[in-house]
C-alpha cells in the first residue's frame, strides 16, 4: 500500500486480495531426455523442471512416440514456466533427429511450427530458443518484417519456424508445396497464448488451423498440437473446438506447480468529484445533453492511473499501466511526464507509452529500454499483455477492465516475475461493468470464463473454404472437417462464381489470391496507413474497421507523444492524412443506428417477455464528432460528418415485451423510452461478464415500437460480420446476465445515472433520454417472470426489491467500506 504513497487506506480500495508466497513442486528431468537438451536446460539455471512442466512434456512425447496424436493444453497461470513445457519435447525431437546415424533422412528428422498472436512474443521465444545453444536447433521467425532474402533459407534449412496466424495464412498454407520439406517432417505445432484466440479472431484461427491439419495429412504429416494458455472454464473442450477435433482427443493440465513471490491486488474505484471546468471550457451549446451534464463523474481512469504511475515511478518501482485504447496509453504516459517533471527533473523520460500501431524498432527499443531498466513505467495496450518475458518488473496498474479474466491476471501476472513481491491495481473506469466487479471480486478471483468463439461463421467461414480450394481442390470426404454447414457453403460459392464444382470436388479458378478474401484479424480489410502531410512519413497505421470512428477528419490522433489531426480520409487508397497539432481535447465519435430482423433462430419464454436469438441486419453511420477536455472530459463542441453508412450482418438478442411489463413495474409511460434505453446501455456494459468479449465488440438499440416486432423492444448484437458467438452466449446465461445488469445499477451511488451504470461513451442519442430508477424496476419484473411461477411471489431477492428504496437494501459502496 505504501508504494502508491496515499498512507492509510483510502475509502477508493473496496477490496484487497493477498496471495502468500508459493513454492515450487520439482520433478526429475524425463528419462527420454536426451543428455545434450537437458544440460541445455541446466546450463540456463534451470536444475530441475516444475512437476507440470514434466506432464505436460511426457505427454506430449509420448504421444508422438506411440503415435496416438493425443493433443494437449497447458493451462496454468503466468510466469509458470509453459515455455519450458513445449520446448521440451520438441527441440528433443529435433536435436535427436539432426544427430541420428541416417543423416539426411527426412524420416529421421523433425521439424516444429510455433504460432504466437503476435510477432513481439515470437521474438521473444526465438531469443529464449537462442539461448539454449543447440548447434541442432536451427530456429527463425518467419512473418511480415522477415527479409525476402532470408525467407528461402528459412524454408529449406530452419527445423523450428516461429510464425503468427497471418504468416501461416498467406505464406505456408498457399505455397505448401515449396514448404513441403517442413511440413512433411512436422512433429509438433505449438499454439502459444491459445486463449486470446476468441471471438471473430477465433474463429478465424479455428478454421485455419483446419486448413493446416489438411495440408499435414496431405503431406503426410500428423503432428501433435500443444496448446499453452491461461486458466480458462473446460480447457479441453475449448482447444478440440479450436483444433476442430473431439474433446476426448484433448488433454488438459491444469494444475499450477512454479514457485511465486506474494501478490497484493487491489481493486480502486475513483471517488465522485465537482465538475472540472478548464480553460476550453464554455458554458455555451456544446452538443452535451441535460443528462451528460448533469451526470456525476469519477475521477477518470487516465488521470487516476497517471497519478499512481508518477508516485511509483518517484519510487523507483518499475511499473506497466495497461489500457484498452491507443489513445489512453499516450495520455497516461503524457500526463505522468507532466507530473513527474513538476516532482523531480529529470525523471520524465522514464515513462513512455507502448501500442499496436508503433513501427517495428519503435517496439524493440522500448522493449529493451524496459527490460534493462532505463525506462521506469510504460503505459501500454494489450500489446505488453501476452508472453513478452520481462523480469524485474514490480507492479501493474490496470486501467479499465481488460475485457476479460484472462487478459486481467495475463496484465498482473507481468509483475513479480522475478519470484519478488508484487503490487496490482485494477482502477474501474466509468463503465457497467467496472462498477459490477469491483464490487463483486468473487466474480473475478473464483470465476473461470469460457472461450467464445464460432468457427461456422458463414461470414468467417466462406472465404477460408475459397483459400482451401486454392490450395488443394477441395474432396467430398475433406468437407466434414470444416464442420456442418460447410456443404451448403460451398454450393452458395459455387453458385455465386467463387469456385467450380467437379467429380473430384471443389476447385478455385480464377487469377486472383484467394487468401486475400480472408480478413483474418477481423478489421474489415487491410490497415490504413497514417501519413503526415508536411513530411510524407508514415507515423502509423490504423485497422480498417476503426478508420470511420478514429480517424475521420477532425480526428484527433496521438503517437509517441506527438498529436496530428486528421485532414482527410482516403478509403479507396486506405491513406489517413495527418497535421501536427498540440490541442487541449481529444475526440469521440458519434453514430446512429437501426436493427431490422432477418430470421428467429431461437426464443425463450419469460411470461410477457420474450428472448430471441437471431440474425439482424443492423446499419450504422458515423453522424458527428464530440471535442472533449483533457482534464474534465468535458463536452467542448460537437462538429457534424458526411459519411456513408455501413452495413453489418450479425447476430443478435433481443427482448420483447408487452407494455404491461412496464407499467405492472410502476414505470410510466412517457417514461418508457428511457427505461429501455438505460436497460439496454447498462446490458451492454455487462455482456462481457459472461462472454470473452469487450463492451466495444458489441452495440444495441432499443426502441418503445420496433417495426419488426411491435412491441418495446431491447437489441444486443455482435459487432462482428456474422457474428461472433457473443449474443448467443447472452442468450444461453441470459438471468445471470440480466441479474448483475440490475446489481450494477443498484449499487451505483449515483442518483439519476450516470457512466459508470447506465450512461455509454458511444450513445448515439447523446445519453437521452435515460431512466435509471425505471430501467432497475424493468430488469427486476424481468427476472421475477423468468422465474418459476411458485417462486414468484417472493419476488427476486430483498436485495434488488424496488420496495426496498431507490439503491434497493444492499448497502451502499460506502458503507460496505
Amino acid at each position: 500500500m505504501s508504494k502508491l504513497g496515499y498512507g492509510p487506506v483510502p475509502e477508493q480500495i473496496l477490496h484487497v486480495r493477498s496471495t502468500p508466497a508459493r513454492e515450487a513442486i520439482t520433478a526429475h528431468w524425463p528419462e527420454w531426455v536426451h543428455p545434450d537438451v537437458q544440460d541445455a536446460f541446466e546450463s540456463l539455471g534451470v536444475p530441475e523442471p516444475y512437476l507440470h512442466q514434466v506432464q505436460a512434456a511426457d505427454l506430449a512425447h509420448t504421444s508422438m512416440a506411440t503415435g496416438s496424436r493425443q493433443h494437449l493444453i497447458l493451462a496454468t497461470g503466468t510466469a509458470s514456466g509453459k515455455s519450458l513445457a513445449y520446448l521440451l519435447p520438441s527441440l528433443d525431437a529435433v536435436h535427436r533427429g539432426e544427430i541420428a546415424p541416417k543423416k539426411g533422412m527426412d524420416d529421421e528428422r523433425a521439424t516444429v511450427l510455433y504460432l504466437s498472436p503476435t510477432k513481439a512474443l515470437a521474438a521473444d521465444q526465438l531469443n529464449s530458443i537462442r539461448a539454449l545453444e543447440l548447434s541442432t536447433v536451427r530456429a527463425e521467425t518467419y512473418d511480415g518484417d522477415t527479409p525476402a532474402s532470408e525467407r528461402r533459407w528459412i524454408r529449406q534449412h530452419a527445423n523450428v519456424i516461429l510464425c503468427n496466424p497471418d504468416m501461416l495464412h498467406y505464406g505456408i498454407l498457399p505455397n505448401h508445396a515449396q514448404w513441403s520439406s517442413f511440413v512433411r517432417r512436422l512433429k509438433y505445432v505449438v499454439l502459444d497464448e491459445a486463449h486470446s484466440y476468441r471471438g471473430v479472431f477465433g474463429a478465424h484461427i479455428a478454421v485455419l488451423l483446419r486448413r493446416l491439419r489438411r495440408i499435414c495429412r496431405y503431406h503426410g504429416a500428423s503432428p501433435v498440437f500443444f496448446g499453452a494458455s491461461a486458466t480458462s472454464a473446460e480447457p479441453e473442450q475449448s482447444f478440440a473446438k479450436l483444433l476442430g477435433v473431439d474433446s476426448s482427443a484433448v488433454t488438459a493440465i491444469t494444475e499450477d506447480t512454479a514457485p511465486h513471490g506474494a501478490t497484493h491486488t487491489i481493486l480502486w474505484e475513483p471517488e465522485f468529484r465537482e465538475p472540472v471546468t478548464d480553460k476550453l471550457s464554455a458554458p455555451r451549446e456544446t452538443g452535451q445533453s441535460e443528462a451528460e451534464k448533469n451526470a456525476p463523474q469519477r475521477k477518470s481512469v487516465i488521470e487516476q492511473s497517471a497519478e499512481m504511475l508518477t508516485d511509483l515511478v518517484v519510487e523507483r518501482t518499475r511499473t506497466i499501466a495497461f489500457i484498452k485504447s491507443r489513445r489512453g496509453a499516450e495520455a497516461i504516459a503524457q500526463t505522468a511526464s507532466r507530473y513527474l517533471d513538476e516532482v523531480e527533473a529529470g525523471l520524465s523520460h522514464r515513462v513512455a507509452a507502448y501500442r499496436s500501431g508503433f513501427l517495428p524498432e519503435e517496439r524493440r527499443e522500448l522493449e529493451r529500454q524496459l527490460r534493462s531498466g532505463e525506462m521506469l513505467g510504460i503505459a501500454s495496450t494489450s500489446a505488453l499483455e501476452l508472453g513478452i518475458d520481462i523480469a524485474g518488473l514490480d507492479a501493474v496498474l490496470v486501467a479499465g477492465w481488460p475485457g476479460t479474466r484472462a487478459s486481467f491476471f495475463q496484465q498482473i501476472g507481468r509483475a513479480g516475475r522475478a519470484g519478488q513481491e508484487s503490487l496490482s491495481v485494477l482502477i474501474a473506469s466509468a463503465d457497467p461493468l467496472d462498477t459490477y466487479l469491483v464490487h463483486h471480486p468473487e466474480d473475478i478471483f473464483t470465476v473461470v470464463e469460457s472461450t467464445v468463439f464460432d468457427p461456422t461463421n458463414p461470414y468467417v467461414l466462406s472465404p477460408h473454404l475459397c483459400a482451401a480450394a486454392a490450395e488443394l481442390p477441395l474432396r467430398t470426404e475433406e468437407v466434414a472437417l470444416f464442420g456442418p454447414t460447410a456443404g451448403q457453403l460451398l454450393e452458395r460459392l459455387v453458385a455465386q462464381g467463387y469456385l467450380r464444382r467437379r467429380a473430384t470436388g471443389w476447385f478455385w479458378t480464377h487469377p486472383e489470391n484467394a487468401s486475400e478474401l480472408v480478413d483474418l484479424r477481423g478489421g474489415g480489410g487491410s490497415p490504413l496507413q497514417i501519413i503526415e502531410i508536411e513530411t510524407g512519413t508514415v507515423v502509423g497505421t490504423m485497422d480498417a474497421s476503426q478508420a470511420q470512428h478514429q480517424g475521420h477528419v477532425g480526428a484527433i490522433y496521438t503517437h509517441q507523444s506527438a498529436t496530428y489531426v486528421v485532414e482527410d480520409l482516403d478509403l479507396e487508397n486506405r491513406v489517413i492524412a495527418v497535421s501536427r497539432v498540440f490541442p487541449d481535447y481529444f475526440t469521440q465519435s458519434r453514430d446512429l443506428t437501426e436493427v431490422k430482423i432477418l430470421s428467429e433462430d431461437k426464443t425463450e419464454q419469460w411470461g410477457p417477455v420474450t428472448l430471441h436469438f437471431g440474425h439482424v441486419r443492423v446499419r450504422t453511420q458515423v453522424v458527428s464528432y464530440q471535442r472533449k477536455s483533457l482534464i474534465g472530459q468535458e463536452v467542448l463542441g460537437e462538429e457534424i460528418l458526411d459519411l456513408p453508412p455501413q452495413n453489418l450482418m450479425t447476430t443478435a438478442i433481443w427482448f420483447t415485451m408487452e407494455p404491461t411489463v412496464m407499467s405492472g413495474a410502476g414505470v410510466k409511460e412517457p417514461d418508457f423510452p428511457g427505461t429501455l434505453h438505460a436497460a439496454e446501455h447498462a446490458a451492454i456494459g455487462l455482456l462481457p461478464l459472461i462472454a470473452t468479449c469487450d463492451r466495444w465488440d458489441i452495440g444495441g438499440l432499443s426502441t418503445a415500437l420496433h417495426m419488426d416486432t411491435e412491441k418495446p423492444t431491447i437489441f444486443v448484437y455482435d459487432g462482428h460480420q456474422g457474428g461472433a458467438g457473443f449474443a448467443e452466449r447472452g442468450f444461453a446465461a441470459a438471468q445471470h446476465w440480466i441479474r448483475a445488469t440490475l446489481d450494477t445499477i443498484r449499487s451505483c451511488e449515483c442518483e439519476t445515472g450516470c457512466p459508470s451504470c447506465v450512461q455509454s461513451p458511444k450513445c448515439g442519442n447523446r445519453n437521452d433520454p435515460l431512466e435509471k430508477d425505471g430501467a432497475a424496476r424493468l430488469l427486476e419484473a424481468m427476472l421475477m417472470h423468468a422465474m418459476p411461477r411458485d417462486e414468484q411471489s417472493g419476488r427476486i431477492s430483498e436485495e434488488h426489491s424496488t420496495l426496498a428504496g431507490p439503491r434497493g437494501s444492499a448497502p451502499l459502496p460506502s458503507q460496505a467500506r
